[in-house]
Formats: structure tokens, sequence, C-alpha cells
């Protein structure tokens, strides 16, 4: 074989060999798959696209946002819906699909915390206390009161407890104006067409259209908590570090910015 030869296969392997080591030290470094996607409350719109926004920054493929109530989530991820991570807005939705054996238990935790209040238009009502019915049905008037469904939207739960509590349950059942979620509900009354609304103090926080007259004491429902997991359907290597992500500092001050507490 020729010195040119045995110069030119020498060269040839020497390239062929920093290929395979650059490409296998690029592959360390890739991102982990595919985005994950995540089944989040409606109530974090807007706080979470923040969050998601950060982590982006920081190198990585941004998340895949799907907001609904978490009832509707719930049954989704149960149909078999592509996601990788869950956020509830309370337990129970959660409860359900880690009993049916959808999430992965070990990285399930409580995010978040929230407040509830009561919303009107802006410019409209005076504040007053719950525990004072004449003003509460002076403020509601003729019209409906806008909430969640309180058969299944876990801010519509909260809202009926709290009313069971303060003895105005009975009142105003029947005239209730039942929303798909907590946004559909703050947005009734952001139109007007309703005098009072139920929604979380994070919802009221995003909006310029309404005020809050009161806020329900925190022992007139159970606590307002939102659990996130990482489902077993994932196919995203992201799924976990984002979840971890969203615990960290930089992510619950963008949280506590729009609203939310640390979950108590």
């Amino acid at each position: 074989m020729s010195r040119m030869v045995t110069h030119f296969l020498a060269l040839f392997t020497a390239l062929f060999t920093g290929l395979v080591l650059a490409a296998c030290s690029g592959a360390d470094k890739a991102p982990g798959g595919p985005p994950p996607t995540v089944l989040a409350a409606s109530s974090l719109q807007g706080a979470l696209d923040e969050a998601a926004d950060a982590w982006a920054k920081q190198g990585h493929a941004k998340p895949v946002l799907v907001y609904a109530a978490s009832s509707a989530l719930a049954r989704q991820a149960e149909s078999g819906a592509d996601g990788d991570l869950f956020i509830s807005a309370d337990e129970d939705w959660m409860d359900t699909l880690d009993k049916a054996g959808l999430v992965k238990t070990d990285t399930r935790e409580d995010l978040l915390g929230n407040t509830l209040v009561l919303i009107a238009p802006a410019g409209s009502a005076d504040k007053f206390e719950l525990t004072d019915r004449t003003a509460f049905f002076t403020a509601l008037g003729k019209g409906p009161l806008s909430i969640a469904d309180p058969a299944a939207v876990p801010a519509g739960k909260y809202g009926k407890a709290a009313l069971l509590n303060l003895r105005l349950w009975e009142f105003a059942e029947d005239r209730l104006a039942p929303g798909e979620n907590v946004r559909a509900a703050l947005a009734l009354v952001e139109r007007g067409e309703a005098p009072l609304g139920i929604v979380y103090g994070s919802d009221a926080q995003a909006s310029d259209k309404v005020r809050v007259v009161a806020t329900f004491p925190e022992t007139s429902h159970p606590a307002i908590l939102y659990p996130a997991a990482v489902l077993k359907t994932s196919k995203s290597a992201d799924a976990q570090p984002f979840l971890e992500f969203l615990g960290g500092e930089a992510a619950q001050a963008i949280f506590a910015k729009h609203g939310f507490s640390q979950p108590r």
C-alpha cells in the first residue's frame, strides 16, 4: 500500500472518528425529545405562560400549554389525550387520575395556593363583609351570580362550599350562572352580564374590568391547592425538569406576581 493511500486512510479514519464523537457530544446536549405538553387549570393562564417563557429563555424547548377546567383536562387524560404534566386546581381531580394509575405518584406535589373572592364590574358595588346577607343580595340585585360549574369545576366547588358555610347557598342556588371554567365566570362579570361573580384572587388581579368586593374567609372552604404531577404517558424527558423549575424560586416569584400564593 502506498504511503499516499495510507495517509488518506488515516485522515479518513480521524475525520470519521471526530464526526462520531461530535455527534455523541451533541446528543448529550440535545433537548430531551419533544417539549412537554402541560394540561393546566384555566386559572393558571398568564402566570404559567410567563413561567414557560422563562424556562424557554434558559435554552429549553417551550412547553405546549393546554388550558381548560381541571375536570375537563382530567377527563381528556382518562380518554388517552396526549400530555406530559397535569396541573389541577384541586386535589380531587388529581386524585382521580392517581387512582386510575395515570400519574407518576412520586412526582406529585402541591405547587401553588390561591384565594377565593367575590367580584363585581369595575366601578360598581361597594365592598362589604360576606356575613352581611343584606349587602350581598342588594349587590346581586336581579342579576345572576357568575360561578364556575359547582358540580365539577374546582373554583365552583370551592365557591359552593363557601356559600354553604356562610349560609348563602340556599338563597343563591337558583340565581347561579355556571360557567365551563373560572375564566368563563370572570368573563361574564367583565361583560357586565352578571353583577357578582366568584373567582380566584389571581383571576381578579388579571383583569382591570372587575373589582374585588369581598374575600371569602379561608375557613369557609377547603384549602385551594394546585397539585402537579408527571403523567405516565409522558414522552418528554423535559417534563420532570420543567415541573421542578415551576417549584423553584424564579417561577414561584412569577406566580406570586400574578396573585398566587404558596400552598398551605
